[in-house]
Parts: structure tokens; sequence; C-alpha cells
């Protein structure tokens, strides 16, 4: 799931690492457990892969020239002007920064990943970073990642009432509710698929056709 949100967030734009991690986070949520031990693996993976490529930022600008000394006719004043606009030294970084950006097989890459259909014990919040990039899908590949959603929480929906009815006995209040509440959230998110599914559906019928594809 790192990698593609990754690739996802570098489509939009180059980044260093630094801004990389933060837009990562901002997508991902706070709780996510992305950090620079689990970053900068991740983009070695992909660059050794030829989805992801690095180039050293670019120097910062020179400073621009200091105007001459002026002739004050007094040593204590020219020596304390010579003295502050002597050049001082640039601070030395520990870490070159890097600049990091997609390439054409990462973006293929991407689209891939974005559409493969994937079972995963975090699937909310797989589902949740699909969704957030699902504009970059075909109209096609994107009422797929839909339809498969929707089948997961039907088959979710079935579990929650099923342990809803054997078990109901021996549930206490508290336990039942909590049972009451995931079933009531599932069907939340059935029906507002089912409005998506919809949408997609009607959107790809109404799309007018070109010349060549209505003869």
């Amino acid at each position: 799931m790192l990698e593609l949100a990754i690739l996802g967030t570098l489509k939009e734009q180059p980044l260093h690492g630094y801004e990389l991690k933060k837009r990562l986070v901002d997508a991902l949520g706070p709780f996510s457990s992305v950090s620079f031990g689990s970053l900068y693996p991740a983009l070695a993976r992909l660059q050794r892969a030829g989805a992801v490529e690095a180039s050293e930022a670019p120097p910062a600008a020179a400073a621009a020239p200091a105007p001459p000394i002026p002739m004050t006719g007094s040593i204590a004043g020219e020596a304390a002007a010579f003295r502050a606009r002597r050049p001082r030294p640039e601070p030395r970084s520990s870490r070159v920064r890097k600049v990091y950006r997609i390439t054409p097989h990462g973006e293929s890459l991407f689209v891939e990943l974005l559409a493969t259909d994937t079972a995963s014990v975090d699937d909310e919040r797989s589902f949740s970073l699909k969704f957030a990039f699902c504009r970059y899908l075909a109209p096609e590949a994107r009422l797929g990642l839909l339809e498969r959603r929707r089948a997961q929480l039907v088959e979710r929906l079935a579990r929650y009432r099923s342990t809803g009815r054997s078990r109901s006995e021996r549930l206490d209040t508290y336990m039942r509710s909590l049972v009451d509440h995931d079933t009531e959230a599932t069907e939340r998110d059935i029906t507002w698929l089912d409005s998506l599914i919809a949408s997609e559906k009607q959107a790809s019928t109404s799309t007018p056709k070109s010349p060549k594809e209505g003869s």
C-alpha cells in the first residue's frame, strides 16, 4: 500500500523526501506507519524497479555581490565594512537532498496497483487510498473497484447478521450495541457505493460516441 501511495503522490508532482513523507501522512492519516525508516526503503525498491528516479536538488541561488566598500577616510570604518562584507562559509548539510519523481514505468505500475483486486487485513485503508486516486483509473476499472468493494461489504454484512442471530442471547447490551453499530455502518457504506456505481454506469452510457464509434 505504501508503494501505491508514493507513486500516486509523486504522480502529482516531484517531491523531496521530507515533503513526500508529510503528504503521505496527510493521505494515510496521522496514525499511519509512515516513517523515514519505511519511506526510504520503499523508495529504494521503486528505484530498483525503475518506477521512481531521484536527482539532487539544484543548489541555492548565489547571493548578489556585495556593494563596494565606501572610502570614508576612516581606517577603522573601512576595516569594519570589509569585515562585514566578507563571505561567510555555507553550512554543510549532512544529507544530500534528493527530488523524487515518477517514471513512465512507474505510471504503468501505479495504474496496475490501483486496479489490482487485493484483499488484506487492512482493507479499509487500502480502499480509501485507492478511492482517493480513483480519478486516474479508466471508467471500467473504476467501476470494477467499486463493485469489488461492494461485494466485500455485502459478505461482511451477512457475517454481522449471522453473528447477531446466533449469539444474541449470549451478547450483553454493549456487545449487541457494537454489532448493531457495525451492521448499520456497513449498510450505509453499501448504500453509498450503490449511488457511486449508479453514477458511474450513467456516466458511461451518457458519454457521446465519436462518429467512428457510432457508424
